[in-house]
């Protein structure tokens, strides 16, 4: 069944609220992420104007995503303005998600570069915000409010984004498949592979006492999440990771302006400057990557420069220490 059009009843709300109370700029808020188990809070606020054309308009949730990531375009062109802000994982444990949430909807409002005369935010509760707006809370807003509407969208879309962000860094938890919301595979992943950083652990008390004290993740799995975030802070993008094939496996696949990288990832825990690490990667491993990396590249009909590089990650007296070798090997050697 096709989404139907909601935006008469949400226009009609906001145009009544601003009636009542003689407000000229009404701003939404809405967060995305309080009930995952991993991952910040999302936060948005959004100023729609009078005569905005937004088809399909209603809370985040009721919408595909093809249909929120349409709206999340449109509603940034046409606002008048808008804020997306969060609370880390950090603040989370430190403050508990109901203050952090608070505190990410805070930032939002703050960081919109027009005051509104009126705050109307989704939910049953509002922030102590002082001399920064006047406003209220509207339990089940995002289904009524076309400002809260599109506040929902920019938060969810956004906080969407940021989790496939994640993904690639974790790929073994699926968090492009649950967000980080506790779904049986989440819980099943935790289990398996451990807590990472960007788990909030008071969520997880019940379960981590039901579990006894995980194993820490493995030095190798470590590795290759300390070598993606190293490659993603030098410019590239992380394609996949643990690429596997009957042939053989790649640590992670990385594209750099148009060259794609297939690297191996060696974890240590002493350093060994006479020991290189590509010296570990053994004449049979080799071949097996670049199968590996001829079958990704046939199957995803890539037509780009690559090279195999090797990365070494060592940590050593509290330091993560990342040794970059581009180039290490190449197929020519081979074939």
């Amino acid at each position: 069944m096709a989404e139907q059009e909601h935006k008469p009843d949400l226009s009609l709300f906001d145009r009544e609220l601003c009636s009542q109370r003689g407000i000229t700029l009404l701003c939404g808020v809405d967060e995305a992420g309080r009930g995952p188990l991993a991952g910040d809070v999302y936060a948005a606020a959004c100023i729609l104007p009078e005569d905005y054309d937004l088809p399909g308009l209603n809370d985040s949730k009721k919408l595909s995503e093809k249909k929120r990531d349409k709206l999340f375009d449109a509603i940034k062109e046409q606002a008048i303005c808008y804020c997306v802000s969060t609370a880390t994982v950090e603040e989370i444990e430190e403050i508990d998600i109901r203050k952090a949430t608070m505190l990410a909807m805070t930032r939002a409002v703050e960081g919109l570069s027009i005051k509104p005369d009126y705050v109307l935010v989704d939910g049953n509760f509002i922030p102590d915000w002082g001399d920064l707006a006047n406003g209220e809370y509207c339990i089940g807003g995002d289904a009524k409010s076309a400002s809260i509407a599109a506040a929902s969208i920019l938060a969810k879309v956004s906080r969407d984004r940021y989790m496939m962000g994640i993904h690639a860094q974790y790929p073994e938890y699926a968090f492009n498949k649950h967000k980080g919301y506790g779904t049986a595979l989440h819980y099943q992943r935790i289990e398996k592979y451990g807590v990472t950083d960007i788990h909030r652990k008071s969520f997880l008390k019940k379960r981590l006492a039901e579990w006894g004290t995980l194993p820490p993740l493995s030095l190798g799995y470590r590795g290759e999440t300390y070598a993606s975030e190293y490659l993603i802070k030098k410019g590239y993008e992380i394609l996949e990771r643990n690429y596997a094939t009957k042939k053989g496996e790649i640590d992670i696949i990385a594209r750099k302006d148009n060259e794609i990288v297939f690297a191996e990832v060696k974890s240590r825990r002493t350093l060994n400057p006479e020991y290189l690490p590509k010296e570990a990667v053994t004449f049979e491993k080799q071949r097996r990557i670049i199968s590996a990396a001829l079958d990704y590249i046939q199957k995803e009909n890539l037509d780009a420069a690559f090279i195999f590089d090797v990365i070494e990650v060592v940590g050593y007296e509290g330091k993560i220490y990342i040794n970059l070798i581009e180039d290490a090997f190449a197929p020519e050697e081979y074939y």
